[in-house]
């Protein structure tokens, strides 16, 4: 009756559709699919039990979907069929149909759709063993899912890639995909899947011997799926969890869960559930009751045999081949051999017959890209002409590239003696800065050291005059000492290039021993120097080259400090992976014109607020120190207002 009913509604719908059209539905409206739904639900009731049925309403959807130039229904259709050949054994059938819907979902970009049909294509594979070309598919479908965040669809991909290592026995790495769909799954409503990935589990375990585990899952599936919809997967779950207590040597209570699983699936007339477990219960009374066993395997013969399904004949007929074979029943058990080489022989020659067919075409192909290329080369006379312009024309273009070519070599080799001229420059610049350092900041102090030793070796100077004359004769020496020592640094740096050993360091203690150590100077101006270094705050840098700097960013500020000035010392984090220094001062301030020059070999130098000297080398070595510690080293200043002088390096 159900049939019939069916049959009536098509005959309905077949006859009423022009009527429909008749009222002139826009093209979208009939193509956004409600009948194309519909007939899709039709087939997948029929689908596994009544094949030919599905067929008939793949066929009208089809019909509908080209009609209305329903490009997505199609491929729907086509996804359909795919699985009607699956299940029929028709494997080669299925992948093209699946390759064609996949190739429509490729063209309407539909995410969904080509995870779907990669996800079959690799089923399809992994049926037939070919698990190398299954893995892809379900990498391809995962990878789409992942990009469109796609949790169902990441999850049927751990799923199925779990499969093709379960068929190859290999458990623990189908186990860790399950447990990867199991934790997506955790964020998603109840499905279909998560009773698949329950079934997949317990198979899993079932057959590591981990029994207690599996128990667990198939008992979590049946508990999860005993309604209407899900009988089918109840059905497979408690033919699962019977395995198991056959496995454990519990025959009866595997008995007893296969017998329900067989009421249950006649119930639903589900046929492919019914021959499951009508062969679960042949595996479980082989030994108990051969006769038995038996009777189950001819239900299960007979069952396939109603739907035409090859696969199902040809598994009960090895079973009742082997069960004969064992009883001494060896008549019996050569035919259903016989029958069962018999079939499996129409189905090899179904393949090779498909596989001519296939080469036949190729030749056809082949031959008639002979004949063009026969035509290519009746053509290729005729184009003579036009072959030796396209080689004149080529010529001249790889003369042009030729001189193209050497003209910037030549612009590349003035390049470079410009370059060399601009070192030869600096090297000059160099000298001249040297020579000047020495002829008048070395020169003028030690002249003057002369002078004073003169007045005193003479007499002529008091006691009082004295002190003051060794204070200022000590004065002119430590700044003639500092000169040479910059130099000499200098000078190496410039011979050996910058030494560096980086290491772990508190720059709070750095700054306490220079602030120690210029303390009489900044106390001479009545100088007030403050620290503000953040706690707990370390960098990673050569210890000499930020003793270098405190010291000469320090003696700066003092130098150009007026009577009576502030000093700020200040370390701070910066950015995520860096630390800021500023030594800030009220003092004079630096000419706008100088700021972008400070650093440089060339730079002026001008003396302090108390006329004290300066080479400007030690802002030239610490540029060069802070580049070498991958730092960065600037300046702020305005003319009366003070200076900012701010160096980055790198935090622990």
């Amino acid at each position: 009756m159900p049939v019939f009913r069916t049959l009536f509604f098509c005959f309905i719908l077949a006859f009423s559709s022009p009527l429909l059209y008749g009222f002139q539905i826009p093209a979208q409206t009939r193509a956004a699919a409600p009948d194309i739904a519909a007939y899709e639900k039709l087939i997948i009731h029929y689908r596994y039990d009544k094949p030919d049925s599905a067929l008939f309403f793949v066929n009208l959807g089809m019909k509908l979907a080209r009609k209305t130039n329903n490009e997505e229904g199609v491929a729907r259709m086509l996804n359909q069929m795919g699985m009607i050949d699956d299940n029929s054994g028709k494997a080669e059938s299925s992948r093209q149909r699946y390759l064609e819907a996949l190739e429509i979902y490729i063209l309407l970009n539909n995410p969904k759709g080509i995870v779907k049909e990669n996800i079959r294509l690799g089923v399809v594979e992994n049926r037939k063993g070919n698990s190398a070309s299954a893995i892809p598919y379900f990498l391809q479908a995962l990878k789409v899912s992942e990009k469109n965040k796609d949790n169902d669809g990441i999850m049927e991909s751990y799923i199925t890639l779990g499969e093709v290592y379960a068929a190859q026995h290999n458990y623990q790495r189908a186990i860790s995909y399950y447990k990867k769909a199991e934790n997506i799954g955790k964020n998603l409503p109840f499905s279909s899947l998560k009773l698949n990935t329950c079934l997949n589990f317990g198979t899993a375990y079932r057959e590591t011997g981990e029994l207690s585990k599996a128990i667990f899952y198939f008992e979590k599936g049946i508990s999860q799926s005993d309604y209407p919809e899900m009988m089918g997967l109840n059905i497979s779950l408690t033919i699962g969890l019977a395995q198991v207590y056959y496995k454990s040597g519990v025959i009866t209570k595997a008995i007893a869960l296969q017998k329900g699983a067989l009421v249950k699936s006649r119930k639903i007339a589900n046929t492919i559930r019914e021959f499951q477990s009508l062969m679960a219960l042949a595996q479980s009374y082989d030994h108990i009751n051969p006769n038995v066993s038996l009777g189950y395997l001819q239900q299960a013969l007979v069952l396939g045999q109603s739907r035409k399904a090859n696969k199902q004949i040809l598994e009960a007929l090895a079973h009742i081949a082997a069960l004969h074979e064992r009883l001494g029943n060896y008549k019996a058990a050569y035919l259903a051999k016989s029958t069962q080489y018999s079939i499996a022989d129409s189905f090899y020659f179904k393949d090779i017959s498909l596989k001519i067919s296939n080469l036949q075409a190729q030749y056809a192909l082949t031959k008639s890209q002979a004949k063009i290329e026969q035509l290519k080369f009746l053509n290729s006379e005729q184009s003579l002409e036009q072959r030796i312009m396209s080689w004149i024309i080529f010529g001249s273009l790889a003369l042009l590239m030729v001189l193209g070519a050497y003209f910037f070599k030549i612009r590349k080799l003035n390049l470079l003696m410009n370059k060399t001229n601009a070192a030869l420059i600096e090297s000059n610049t160099v000298k001249d800065k040297l020579f000047s350092v020495l002829g008048h900041d070395l020169k003028g102090p030690l002249a003057s050291v002369l002078n004073l030793l003169g007045l005193v070796n003479r007499g002529w100077l008091s006691e009082e005059e004295k002190t003051v004359m060794l204070t200022k004769l000590e004065s002119h020496c430590n700044a003639s000492l500092e000169t040479l020592n910059l130099l000499l640094r200098w000078g190496q740096m410039q011979l050996k290039g910058v030494l560096i050993n980086q290491t772990e360091i508190d720059p709070l203690r750095v700054i306490k021993r220079n602030t120690a150590l210029l303390k009489e100077a900044a106390t001479q101006k009545s100088i007030v120097i403050e620290q503000d270094v953040q706690s707990d705050l370390l960098v990673f840098c050569d210890a000499d080259h930020l003793d270098f700097l405190i010291r000469n960013l320090l003696s700066n500020a003092i130098k150009f400090t007026p009577d009576g000035g502030h000093i700020l010392i200040s370390v701070r984090k910066y950015h995520d992976k860096q630390a800021i220094f500023m030594i800030k001062d009220n003092g004079v301030g630096i000419d706008e014109g100088r700021l972008e020059s400070i650093f440089n070999v060339n730079n002026v130098s001008t003396t302090g607020t108390n006329n004290e000297k300066g080479t400007s080398l030690g802002l030239v070595i610490s540029r060069e120190f802070i580049i070498a510690n991958q730092g960065r080293i600037w300046v702020e200043s305005k003319i009366g207002e003070g200076s900012q002088f701010f160096f980055t390096l790198k935090k622990i």
